[in-house]
């Protein structure tokens, strides 16, 4: 096990299973040709040419396009997709972060579109005077996705109506009970980009870093049924059990590089430092399997 090993276990992709979908002129994400041979072909939502599909251009307008969409989603539910996962909670559709809004999408649905989603991880550390410590969060074992893993100190998805500070600010109370004076305090210090494929699933997401310094004497708590428990942890410790283990969920590791890597715990002349660091922040579609 090692950083690279995390990194490449994030970027597994083979693009060559999946057609691009768009809305108008923009490519809004990407679907796996078992499904859109399922699901997809016989929605009449979407036409076939030139190798990818295209959300029907009589749905001009980003309510239009959200509302059809969803009817057609509340049937693929019906029939046994999203594994129990649905949420009530809308992503934005757009072909970039920062572009303007094309359509608002169902959270379990968004991997099986290949919609570009993600949200903020916050690392909440703390100054002793024997150095750097994390606070580590035990996801609840009652979760149904990755119960029991290691976490980000604070890490939530990003819905529609949100702005990312503003819902850091939310997760914060919600997971760790911080209260919003000092949730804010949080910096945006960095990105983490990947291209992740599960199955029929691909998750080409862009998670948000922030830096949290905490009081030494603030406990984070529980609070919303989502963690189990937090440690204060050496960030020696949590370097070790990241370069070393699956024990964190699999991309709060990547999360983590990034902050060893800003706060000079990885060397410049390790030989894996700037593959590393290059490999943090996969953008753009690959072309093959990476790895």
């Amino acid at each position: 096990m090692s950083f690279l090993d995390h990194i490449r276990r994030c970027n597994n992709a083979d693009l060559t299973h999946f057609e691009p979908w768009f809305v108008g002129e923009h490519r809004a994400g990407f679907v796996h040709r078992d499904f859109a041979a399922d699901a997809v072909q016989a929605s009449g939502l979407f036409g076939r040419r030139d190798g990818a599909w295209h959300l029907d251009p009589r749905l001009d307008t980003p309510v239009k396009r959200t509302a059809e969409v969803r009817r057609f989603l509340l049937g693929l539910r019906d029939h046994g997709y999203f594994a129990g996962l649905w949420r009530e909670e809308n992503y934005a559709v757009a072909p970039q972060n920062g572009a303007p809004l094309l359509m608002t999408m169902e959270r379990s649905a968004v991997p099986w579109f290949g919609v570009r989603a993600g949200g903020p991880h916050m690392t909440g550390y703390v100054r002793r005077a024997d150095g750097l410590h994390i606070w580590v969060p035990r996801r609840s074992y009652e979760k149904p996705t990755f119960p029991g893993q290691l976490d980000n100190t604070v890490a939530g998805g990003q819905p529609a109506e949100l702005g990312l500070h503003e819902n850091l600010v939310k997760e914060c109370g919600e997971e760790a009970s911080i209260p919003p004076e000092l949730a804010r305090q949080a910096k945006a210090v960095s990105v983490v980009a990947y291209w992740n494929q599960s199955g029929q699933q691909l998750k080409p997401d862009v998670m948000v870093c922030f830096d949290l310094e905490l009081p030494q004497d603030f406990i984070p708590r529980a609070n919303d049924g989502e963690v189990h428990s937090f440690e204060l942890w050496p960030v020696g410790r949590v370097f070790e059990t990241v370069r070393d283990s699956n024990e964190f969920k699999y991309n709060c590791n990547l999360v983590l590089i990034d902050f060893f890597v800003r706060h000079g715990l990885l060397s410049a002349d390790d030989p894996d430092f700037v593959p590393i660091v290059a490999g943090l922040r996969m953008m753009y579609a690959p072309r093959t399997v990476s790895g």
